[in-house]
């Protein structure tokens, strides 16, 4: 028996959808192969697999859930094909993001094929434990070790499931935020970046936005629901500019150029992974008031936090971020000592001694 393991890290979301869990499951299979392990990362794909060591599951349904869309696989074909590949792959251990979700995960948990690890993304509410819980129940009793990423999640699965959790962090891959050229402006600018859907503040902000300066722009990525009757009601508006998807080095280069990168969500956020990827990006931070985002930024250190919902709390932390130049500097030197706790190294090595715990 050698040290190296091969692992089988699962995914119930559509990996070419860009996604939250997809990118931590993504990015840890990196980070673990990059410290010499065996890693493959099961999942459906709506197109062609996004790395070499993904295996597509076939492609995705859209499924409301958590006031959000979850590109996930629950049908016949991406079973089959999940049990095939967890037979032919014969891996030391599983991983898998939120198990109780319909599709792959469930059903790896079901047959369990080698030693479980399954991490909790979910916090506020979840459809799947509600509309699957006789299942989810049996199937959480077959979980080797579960971790949750924040306390939220934790409290979560704890409510629906029971059991016993360890925290571990969503990680972030530090490199790529801080190699990209940035977009620049001559104006002071605030970029945001999520689905244009009502948990994620987007009309929020945009009031808030109105009573700034004419000097100030907001640059928006992303797209969903709202997102036509968003762009109708500041159609006359010319200090915003609305950029539609993209991809993850054009994100990249917008939060670098950006004075201030603001998160206005108003609830469902486990984990503040895209306040580490503004820090990482050397860009103040300005975020609701939600656990998930307290998680990760100390309040007045790392980010200004305002109270969740209060468009005028909003509109005046992001003038003291903008107006001042030493209160931004101080935001972002902080911010780039507090993401090294988050790399996706140190969250690999946490995941590995659990792994390594669980071979027989």
């Amino acid at each position: 028996m050698t040290d190296r393991l091969r692992i089988g890290m699962i995914s119930p979301y559509s990996l070419t959808v860009p996604g939250g869990v997809q990118g931590q499951i993504l990015g840890l299979a990196r980070a673990l192969r990059g410290l010499g392990e065996s890693v493959r990362v099961l999942g459906p794909c709506d197109g062609p697999p996004p790395e070499p060591f993904v295996t597509p599951l076939g492609n995705s349904v859209p499924t409301g859930a958590n006031g959000s869309v979850a590109p996930i696989a629950p049908d016949p074909a991406a079973q089959l094909r999940t049990i095939r590949a967890l037979r032919d792959e014969e891996f030391d251990v599983l991983h898998l993001h939120e198990p109780i979700a319909p599709g792959p995960t469930m059903t790896a948990l079901l047959i369990k094929p080698a030693p479980i690890v399954a991490t909790f993304h979910a916090a506020g509410t979840s459809l799947a434990y509600d509309v699957f819980k006789p299942l989810t129940a049996r199937g959480a009793r077959r979980i080797d070790r579960r971790f949750a990423v924040s306390q939220d999640a934790r409290e979560l699965a704890e409510l629906a499931l029971g059991g016993t959790y360890e925290e571990a962090f969503n990680g972030i891959e530090l490199a790529p935020f801080r190699s990209v050229a940035p977009v620049t402006s001559v104006h002071p600018t605030v970029f945001f970046v999520a689905r244009h859907e009502e948990r994620k503040g987007l009309a929020l902000l945009l009031a808030a936005f109105a009573g700034l300066g004419p000097d100030v722009r907001l640059r928006i990525a992303g797209v969903g629901p709202e997102t036509d009757a968003l762009q109708t009601s500041t159609a006359g508006d010319a200090r915003i500019t609305w950029l539609g998807e993209l991809d993850e080095q054009a994100k990249i280069a917008e939060m670098r150029g950006a004075d201030a990168f603001c998160a206005p969500s108003l609830r469902g956020e486990s984990f503040g992974i895209v306040l580490l990827e503004a820090m990482a990006a050397g860009t103040a931070v300005v975020a609701s008031d939600l656990p998930g985002y307290a998680n990760v930024t100390r309040s007045g250190m790392d980010a200004e936090l305002f109270e969740t919902g209060d468009s005028d709390a909003l509109r005046d932390a992001l003038r003291r971020v903008l107006n001042d130049a030493d209160r931004r500097a101080a935001l972002i030197a902080s911010g780039n000592e507090r993401v090294a706790d988050f790399s996706m190294r140190r969250l690999a090595t946490i995941y590995l001694d659990a792994y390594r715990s669980l071979r027989s």
